[in-house]
């Protein structure tokens, strides 16, 4: 009997213990999974956004699924500093990363960025296509596809002449299979299918719709460019409006018709082949979605998209991103699909942004929050969308000595420059959405100013 007893005692204890062990794989597998897509140069001209010309139904489809985010907000508007702002947790005059050519890591060698604390916590971490900047990735954030990191050379005069010569070509192509963002989809699949049975953090960066504005044919085909709008401040050439300091609108562009003006029949064709590109990407987009629905991934699979900075097509005359802070150079589309998020499927009119995400996907995955970060999760409004929120949005830019620093607030943007020493405005969003109207001088809005100004010097005590 002794023996008997004996026996069933031990026969528990083995099936109990492979129990746990079964408990415990299967509390591994159901780690939430994070699919992390980066568009290059995309504003929110999107269908989900309100823009019933552009073609984009997988990225409605997604925003349909998720939190769509109406206000947020890149940290600098340009690649380098946005993308390390983001994936450090910190904003840009914290990361000391200011230009296109710097590496966080010069100076802070051991922050631990958003992949990087996945990796650290059982996830294999993976990327394809342009996640830091092109030059600059960062290898410790990788298991898989790192590339050498570090600070970039300056372009050379000869660079930035033969950039310069081939800004303006739009072009639709053939051969889609040949671009580089497809590849940059069937390399992320390729990843998915590697990594579906485990942990996994894989971001898939899309290089659209920066410029040279190149796309396969069939995604300029549905657009007429008679149809394509100019904005209501449409300019040919970059140009200041009245009662607006001098630094609010850089006089050469960057990107996009550099050094000559842009005719009405040029800037439409040139925003026709920027939506062909929107187009381009949101079917790289539905690849992705369509390997994760057919591996049976979507309901454990935390899904991100956005763009990594705002995009001037022509408004007050400027085109491309460099040194705006103004609404279109400092506005993203952002969309969250957390699976089983009681906000899913709404809008969110908050003010969000980039340095946000860290914390909120550390919180969705269950991981432990990192010291140093300076955003705040997301995870309340994935939750309740219209939820209270006191948290403003900053974006920040320098160029030559001049540093701006703006602030988004739901009603109003507020901008400075060197501390108001080379000017300010003030817009009232809700009243003036095109930004035309600068009342920082205005007595009567005074009290905003100041209440502006406050944010400012909470946020970036010291003048930074």
């Amino acid at each position: 009997m002794k023996t008997l007893r004996r026996d069933l005692l031990v026969s528990f204890l083995i099936i109990a213990s492979s129990i746990g062990a079964t408990g415990a794989e299967e509390s591994a597998s159901r780690k939430l999974n994070v699919l992390f897509i980066a568009s290059d140069d995309m504003r929110p001209e999107l269908g989900c956004y309100g823009n019933a010309l552009v073609k984009s139904p997988n990225l409605d489809r997604l925003a349909a699924r998720g939190v769509r985010f109406d206000r947020a907000y890149c940290q600098y508007p340009l690649c380098n500093p946005t993308r390390t702002s983001m994936l450090t947790g910190r904003y840009p005059t914290t990361t000391g990363v200011l230009d296109n050519n710097k590496y966080f890591r010069d100076e802070h060698p051991d922050w631990v960025t958003l992949p990087q604390h996945f990796r650290n916590h059982g996830y294999v971490t993976a990327r394809t296509g342009k996640i830091y900047h092109g030059g600059i990735d960062d290898e410790p954030s990788w298991m898989e596809g790192a590339e050498k990191g570090g600070t970039r050379p300056a372009r050379t005069t000869q660079q930035q002449k033969a950039q310069r010569d081939n800004s303006d070509r739009w072009a639709a192509v053939e051969n889609e299979q040949n671009q580089g963002d497809y590849r940059s989809a069937t390399r992320g699949i390729e990843l998915i299918e590697k990594y579906k049975d485990q942990p996994f953090f894989i971001a898939v960066g899309f290089s659209k719709p920066h410029s040279p504005p190149v796309a396969p044919k069939k995604y300029f085909d549905p657009y007429d460019v008679a149809q394509m709008p100019l904005s209501v401040d449409f300019k040919p050439h970059p140009t200041l409006p009245e009662g607006f300091p001098q630094a609010a609108v850089p006089m050469r562009n960057g990107d996009l018709f550099i050094a000559r003006d842009a005719s009405e029949a040029e800037a439409r064709e040139m925003i026709r082949a920027y939506y062909a590109c929107i187009s381009f990407v949101d079917a790289q987009v539905g690849r992705l979605l369509e390997a994760l629905d057919r591996l049976g991934l979507r309901e454990r699979t935390v899904v991100i998209f956005f763009g990594d900075h705002g995009y001037h097509l022509g408004e007050k005359g400027k085109w491309s991103k460099h040194n705006s802070l103004f609404e279109v150079g400092a506005r993203v589309p952002f969309i969250i699909s957390a699976p089983g998020a009681v906000g899913n499927g709404q809008p969110c009119a908050r003010p969000v942004e980039f340095v946000d995400l860290y914390p909120t996907l550390v919180e969705l995955c269950g991981l432990p929050n990192p010291v140093g970060l300076e955003g705040d999760s997301l995870v309340p409004l994935l939750k309740e969308p219209k939820v209270s929120w006191s948290h403003p949005a900053f974006t920040v830019t320098r160029f030559a000595k001049t540093l701006g620093r703006s602030v988004r607030t739901e009603r109003w943007r507020y901008t400075e420059w060197n501390d108001g020493e080379a000017g300010s405005v003030l817009f009232d969003e809700q009243a003036d959405p095109h930004e035309l109207k600068n009342l920082a001088n205005d007595p009567a809005h005074a009290k905003t100013v100041a209440e502006m100004k406050d944010l400012l010097r909470k946020r970036f005590p010291g003048g930074e």
